[in-house]
């Protein structure tokens, strides 16, 4: 199984669902330990980056995802738009040219954290979306060593950010907005955490979709 940019313009579209669904939550999360505009702005710069694939029709999974960072680098606003912007740039570098087998999944999603690390200088435990894309990564790299095609290796990855984001919730914030209320921001979700579980959870429901059509 390999991953073409339709299976690219369908994950953005379904991304854009879930976003949407869960703006609210995504606000409440968001208003707990930071702005509160985390869902407003993300479903604002994904309903804007459906649009702008669908004038571009972009040819390649690099072209789509392409499209998508230079949309919501301009479209988000906060600490989100530079950092899905830097992260959805990176990964239409590590797609290449062609279509994506497992192997290059692990590429796309390891360019996609590499690009929040470099840009808001995150690492793991202190309560930022870097908690979400470490674990997808590291499963995602599982379970390709272990043969995974690309759509078994999505599966692995949306898993483990769910869990990720899971368990930002017992943690301090030492980074961004939320580290400012120290203590306070312990028993909240990180809002950021949360919604790249959702993002990467529509990545395999995309696969899932191509694969059974």
């Amino acid at each position: 199984m390999s991953l073409d940019a339709q299976w690219a313009q369908r994950w953005i579209e379904l991304s854009a669902s879930a976003v949407a669904e869960h703006r609210d939550y995504l606000v409440d999360l968001d208003r707990a330990i930071g702005d509160g505009d985390h869902g407003e702005n993300m479903d604002r710069g994904f309903r804007a980056a459906v649009e702008a694939l669908s004038e571009a029709q972009p040819g390649s999974v690099a072209e789509v995802l392409k499209t998508v960072a230079k949309t919501l680098m301009s479209t988000v606003g906060g600490a989100a738009g530079p950092l899905y912007g830097t992260a959805f740039l990176r990964a239409s570098k590590a797609a290449g040219g062609g279509d994506l087998d497992g192997v290059g999944v692990v590429a796309v999603i390891e360019g996609a954290l590499g690009g929040i690390q470099a840009r808001g200088k995150a690492t793991t435990g202190e309560k930022t979306m870097v908690d979400a894309w470490t674990p997808a990564l590291e499963a995602a790299r599982a379970t390709a060593e272990a043969g995974g095609d690309a759509g078994v290796v999505l599966e692995a990855a949306a898993t483990a950010a769910e869990a990720g984001a899971a368990a930002t919730e017992p943690l301090r914030a030492t980074k961004g907005r939320a580290s400012y209320l120290g203590e306070r921001s312990i028993g909240h979700l990180d809002p950021g955490a949360v919604s790249t579980s959702l993002i990467l959870r529509a990545a395999a429901r995309a696969a899932t979709e191509g694969q059974d059509a």
